[in-house]
């Protein structure tokens, strides 16, 4: 299904309707015509490379894959490709900096939903939620009796035996520091970070974040060390070849066996198996997931969906209503500013690419 404003003279291509709060910035523009397929459901690909033809802007989402077939379709007047997201594996880069294309994306405004279900997953993950949400669930309840032991997990917080905590983030960007600052009132003291080697340490922000929340250190250190001395680790770098099972049993068996992994980043940074592998034979007390590589073809059968102290989340980590709407707005904005000779709010630097 499609809906077009056909008389208006710069041509935008929308694969999502994207509600009530943000079509009217598109809608009541009187200088383009907009084209959105209006389906509750993914773009088909056949419709969006027969409607892209001529257009100047293309507003996508994470399920829409461009490439040379669908730039080409589309033409040599389109000017942006803006995406609802912070990633872009599905967009060929390469292909937009060969046509000289603009690239909007969302950084930012998704920081904090992001931060939020990290720290819900990792308590889920430390305090059983998943296995003892099952006992619930399945109505054995009635068949446990109180246990000193019972059901316990690790503890997040730092408490009398055990007054110091370490975070170690895979990745220190925008979403990890958020993730920092929400585990300072549970009393982490410590925290360590690996980053991309290409990338330049940055003593003076470190520093300056460590007095901000008052850690006891915070230092730059390589990956088996944010393995072996993290109570939980944080999965927060990009996606990508070079990042690919990142995570892998080398590192999870350096882990803590009272620590836990979360990953709201990408699948394809943690090895499924070794994970899963990890859980069975107890190298690591728990995992918690909102990614897994091969989503969403996981189905129950899955190894990690075998896991009972595996929690996972269907990829939700950007789903409030207040971070859609906002991720919404910028990517809208994005390819306006872009078809307007205006600055972009959010382009994606692509010096190098």
């Amino acid at each position: 299904m499609t809906f077009s404003n056909s008389q208006r003279h710069a041509k935008v291509v929308l694969t999502r309707d994207l509600g009530p709060d943000v079509m009217p910035l598109l809608q009541e523009r009187q200088d383009i015509e907009l084209v959105v397929w209006a389906e509750e459901h993914e773009c088909d690909r056949k419709w969006l490379l027969e409607n892209v033809a001529g257009a100047v802007a293309l507003i996508i989402v994470v399920t829409d894959k461009v490439d040379a077939e669908l730039l080409d379709a589309a033409g040599p007047q389109l000017q942006v490709v803006s995406t609802m997201s912070v990633g872009y594996e599905h967009v060929d880069i390469k292909e937009i900096t060969k046509r000289n294309l603009k690239f909007g994306y969302t950084p930012d405004v998704l920081s904090d939903a992001v931060a939020d279900i990290s720290i819900m997953l990792a308590l889920m993950a430390g305090r059983n939620a998943r296995e003892t949400m099952a006992v619930v669930n399945e109505g054995k309840w009635p068949e446990f009796n109180w246990a000193p032991f019972l059901f316990c997990g690790r503890q997040l917080s730092a408490s009398k035996s055990s007054p110091t905590r370490t975070v170690g983030f895979l990745g220190f960007g925008r979403i990890a520091q958020a993730t920092l600052a929400r585990l300072v009132p549970f009393g982490f003291t410590h925290c360590l970070y690996a980053s991309n080697p290409t990338s330049k340490p940055s003593p003076a922000r470190d520093n300056a974040l460590a007095a901000e929340l008052r850690l006891q250190s915070l230092r730059r250190v390589d990956v088996s060390t944010v393995a072996a001395e993290s109570d939980v680790v944080f999965v927060l770098a990009p996606g990508g070849a070079e990042t690919k099972n990142l995570v892998d049993e080398s590192f999870l068996r350096k882990m803590k066996k009272t620590s836990v992994l979360v990953n709201t980043s990408r699948g394809t940074l943690v090895d499924s198996d070794a994970l899963a592998k990890a859980l069975r034979e107890g190298w690591i007390w728990g995992a918690g997931l909102d990614v897994v590589a091969g989503e969403p073809k996981i189905s129950a059968d899955h190894p990690l969906v075998k896991e009972p102290r595996c929690a996972i989340l269907p990829h939700i980590g950007s789903a409030t209503i207040e971070t859609r709407i906002d991720m919404a707005t910028l990517a809208v904005k994005n390819a306006l500013a872009a078809i307007s000779g205006e600055q972009m709010p959010a382009p994606l630097d692509l010096t190098g690419q």
